[in-house]
């Protein structure tokens, strides 16, 4: 699962270079480092809940 969330997220980084999103927060290219720190809480979220069940 954590895999997964690591692709998708690392895919929406190279999104965010390439082509803004568009979504609030994400208007410039320069905002790719916000998916990143996003990516680490919901990667660290994943291995807490994988390891406590």
């Amino acid at each position: 699962m954590t895999k997964v969330i690591a692709v998708l997220l690392m895919l929406a980084m190279a999104v965010q270079i390439i082509k803004p999103l568009g979504l609030p927060g994400l208007k410039r290219r320069v905002d790719f480092w916000k998916i990143a720190i996003i990516a680490f809480a919901v990667w660290t979220i994943a291995l807490i809940v994988n390891e406590t069940f």
